[in-house]
């Protein structure tokens, strides 16, 4: 289960923190489907198989992993384009992370930021700190996948 909060970010010079000395990852994905959700990710050398199911905030997810061949061949099968972005990972209170994503190449300049959280109740609880901007969780616009298939 996948239970998520998703807001923009507008300026990363506006960080109350260094964000360079933050860890991240480096991540390229693309979507066999959009509906339902079938993605293929490379996060640094790791390579995972991704099934969403529909929804907003809350909505099944399944990982499974390729090889790396496996993903370059399923690479060539995407619908739309393949979205590289860099993956930051900012500590934030209560345990939680938030994952600070910087999109690359004709996404940019466009910079979003997700929690997960161990239960819907805590989602729904969830006061975001000072330096995230518009809450856009509800917005079908800022997923990964709808992203993939914009001109």
């Amino acid at each position: 289960m996948e239970i998520e909060r998703k807001y923009t970010i507008q300026d990363l010079s506006l960080l109350p923190f260094d964000l360079e000395k933050c860890p991240y990852h480096e991540m390229e994905q693309g979507y066999l489907s959009t509906s339902p959700v079938v993605r293929i990710r490379r996060s640094d050398n790791d390579f995972i198989l991704t099934y969403k199911s529909s929804g907003m905030m809350v909505r099944e997810e399944y990982n499974l992993p390729l090889t790396q061949s496996s993903y370059e061949h399923l690479k060539t099968k995407i619908d739309g384009r393949l979205i590289s972005k860099r993956r930051y990972l900012i500590p934030l209170e209560d345990g939680l992370t938030a994952e600070l994503d910087v999109f690359q190449d004709d996404l940019a300049p466009l910079i979003i930021v997700e929690v997960e959280f161990p239960t819907k109740e805590m989602a729904d609880v969830f006061t975001p700190p000072s330096w995230f901007g518009e809450d856009v969780t509800f917005s079908p616009l800022y997923h990964n996948s709808t992203l993939s298939q914009l001109p």
